[in-house]
């Protein structure tokens, strides 16, 4: 498998599964409706677990732009792989938001509410505060990419990143970065849902666009902007800081 390929299948099993877990909580008439932000946290940290080890041997599971771009500052990867990598985890954002619609489709029609059935696509804030939602995000990234970035190791130099071994959330192994995105989902993930990384969100919510009359939930790109930005804001700051200290 390529790693682009790769990116594409471990990010749309991330967002199939992590989406899935959403709708089966918050869309009416499912069977395990009304989950507790446990569940969630839970399933989400799994679906990545899901996605890491299907993509770490291949790409390195970045499945995440602010990732990608966080390595890349860092000198841990190639600035030359980072538009590819970028659009492949959109892609399989995508594909994973489009399968999600899919398989709850009689639930969406439904549900009424139009905020439950949009937070199966994307997040959105418990308080609508933009600088202040920004901010959450920013830490958050900046959390997980200062954290994957010891678990590495401060000492990894790689000369040639392509083929020597691949670096990114699979090089941590899938169990510790399921443990680090579930901590933060606990911690810092409910005052705007975590986004973290602009494909998980951004992917879905250009599905919900395409997809908005059929859904019947608008995406609310107003918000979007701050999990499209804020995550690769967060990861260029722990990129640049891990350099500062190593």
């Amino acid at each position: 498998m390529s790693p682009f390929v790769a990116e594409i299948v471990g990010t749309a099993l991330l967002i199939l599964l992590g989406n899935g877990v959403v709708a089966n909580c918050v869309l009416k008439d499912t069977k395990t409706g009304g989950g507790s932000w446990m569940v969630i946290t839970t399933a989400w940290a799994f679906a990545v677990f899901i996605g890491v080890v299907v993509a770490g041997p291949y790409s390195g599971a970045h499945m995440n732009p602010a990732v990608t771009v966080g390595l890349a500052v860092a000198g841990l990867f190639s600035w030359a792989s980072v538009v590819p990598y970028i659009i492949a985890q959109f892609i399989g954002a995508m594909i994973g938001a489009t399968l999600v619609y899919c398989f709850f489709i009689d639930h969406f029609k439904a549900t009424d509410n139009e905020g439950a059935k949009r937070a199966c696509f994307s997040t959105e804030p418990a308080i609508r505060n933009i600088k202040v939602n920004y901010m959450n995000e920013v830490i958050g990234t900046f959390v997980l990419m200062f954290v994957i970035f010891y678990i590495t190791g401060a000492s990894v130099t790689l000369p040639n990143v392509e083929t020597a071994a691949p670096i990114g959330l699979g090089s941590i192994g899938a169990l510790p970065v399921a443990i680090l995105v579930w901590v933060i989902g606990l911690s810092l993930g409910g005052t705007t849902g975590y986004a973290i990384n602009p494909a998980r969100d951004g992917g879905p919510r250009i599905v919900l666009t395409l997809l908005s009359k059929k859904v019947g939930a608008k995406p609310d790109w107003a918000y979007g902007i701050v999990p499209l930005t804020a995550p690769i804001v967060g990861g260029v700051i722990a990129a640049l800081l891990f350099k500062i200290l190593s």
